[in-house]
């Protein structure tokens, strides 16, 4: 056993070794009075609450302390999903880390590829203003279930009064006009491009994980860390969605980004403990139901949004039903403290790295659970997995007959294990013992 765990060990410093050279070039996190003008107006106006009621910032749901998401131990063990600044409404998803995510490409779908845009369902797409990152920005502070102001007008007068209002001044060369409905549109779209800078600073986008160490010969993997690391990028299947080695085409000089911004079905159930079901019954000021459908509402990701447009995207709604964005792995067990619980997936179903690393080894060995909404600790307790939320386009069975089949990798206990521990190596603030 030493001596195979000593193999696996050089086997993975030699991948390793073969893109430090992209890795080394690698930005290094800067002290926050280092941003740039531009990025500390989009700091300031992530953590302001700009909401209504005032209670609710981005940071309120994307939280430093826990990898850029949810920092709410409750809400994480249940529906996952945080309430609205209005507390009685929500959305139907779990807030997906904004940390990485300035790297997406505009949306680009065509009948066999997707990538890009932000959201889980892609719909920040780029085109309004040639980035998914300021285009996702534009969305929260105005959506009802979310940030609740009522009209852009709002968020403009919110900023003209706010003490960082010079800054604005200085970074778009004028003070925020809010005195036309053109004059509102321009400033809106300036306060979405100043979050975004803020997104793609070295501030969110550390670079400052073990691994990045362990690229910068400044760290080591432990024998199962470079197990994980083996495992991740061959028979677990997961480097095809997460890649761990730099795209240099695209990025270069990057160290990997632990995703290629595409989409895809795992066949994750329903969480049953997602609030989004019961707001059937909870109005929006129009007297309208934020969820009409209740239980019986699917969440169909990229293809749902799709439906909705009037060109030629509508065109692959149908393929893209139940695709939700796969995200970076960069900081997925990044937490506060070893207790403190963590929900993965666009619904929050799974609660813990070993869960979700386990449904992707026996998604198709483990017999379905009677019940549609069935926990994910009732679904362990019973040996079960529920049925996919949407069963089309799943990520299934692949056509090499030599290659394990996501679903059925055929994974031990241990090296699911081994995964978990190599994506604990991805949380930036590693400091070297």
């Amino acid at each position: 056993m030493a001596t195979n765990t000593l193999c696996t060990a050089q086997a993975v410093l030699l991948v390793l070794f073969a893109f430090s050279t992209a890795a080394n070039a690698a930005p290094r996190n800067k002290n926050p009075n280092s941003l740039s003008p531009v990025e500390r107006l989009g700091k300031e106006l992530f953590f302001d609450k700009i909401s209504d009621p005032g209670r609710m910032s981005c940071s309120t749901c994307h939280e430093p302390k826990v990898g850029w998401t949810v920092p709410v131990p409750g809400i994480n063990q249940r529906g996952a999903v945080f309430p609205g600044s209005v507390p009685q409404r929500s959305g139907g998803r779990k807030a997906p880390t904004v940390a990485y995510v300035s790297f997406a490409p505009p949306l680009a779908v065509t009948a066999t590829t997707r990538r890009g845009g932000n959201f889980w369902d892609g719909r920040a797409t780029g085109e309004r203003l040639g980035d998914p990152t300021a285009d996702q920005a534009l969305g929260p502070f105005v959506n009802h279930v979310e940030q609740n102001n009522p009209d852009k007008l709002e968020v403009c007068q919110h900023v003209a009064a706010a003490k960082y209002a010079g800054l604005f001044a200085e970074v778009w060369q004028g003070p925020i006009d809010c005195s036309t409905p053109e004059a509102v549109e321009l400033s809106y779209d300036r306060v979405a491009l100043s979050i975004a800078a803020f997104e793609g600073s070295p501030e969110v986008n550390a670079f400052t994980s073990k691994f990045d160490a362990v690229l910068r010969n400044e760290a080591q993997l432990t024998p199962q860390e470079a197990r994980g690391l083996e495992l991740f990028n061959t028979r677990g299947q997961c480097s095809g969605c997460h890649r761990s080695t730099p795209d240099a085409v695209a990025f270069p000089g990057t160290p990997p980004l632990f995703t290629t911004f595409g989409f895809a079905n795992i066949g994750a159930p329903k969480n049953p403990q997602n609030p989004f079901y019961g707001m059937d019954d909870v109005l929006l000021d129009d007297g309208m139901p934020i969820n009409p459908l209740g239980d019986r509402w699917v969440d169909l990701g990229l293809g749902g949004f799709l439906a909705t447009r009037t060109d030629g995207l509508a065109a692959f709604a149908g393929v893209n039903q139940g695709r939700h964005k796969f995200p970076t792995v960069r900081n997925v067990d990044k937490r506060p403290n070893t207790v403190f619980p963590k929900a993965y997936g666009h619904n929050g179903y799974f609660k813990s790295l070993k869960s979700i690393v386990h449904f992707y080894n026996t998604r198709d060995v483990k017999p379905r659970c009677p019940d549609e909404f069935t926990t994910e600790r009732d679904a362990l307790s019973q040996g079960c997995w529920p049925a996919p939320e949407v069963s089309a386009n799943l990520l299934a069975p692949n056509a090499n007959p030599d290659v394990p089949d996501i679903g059925n990798l055929g994974l031990s206990d241990e090296e699911e294990d081994d995964i978990v521990a190599f994506m604990r190596t991805l949380s930036d603030g590693y400091t070297a013992r």
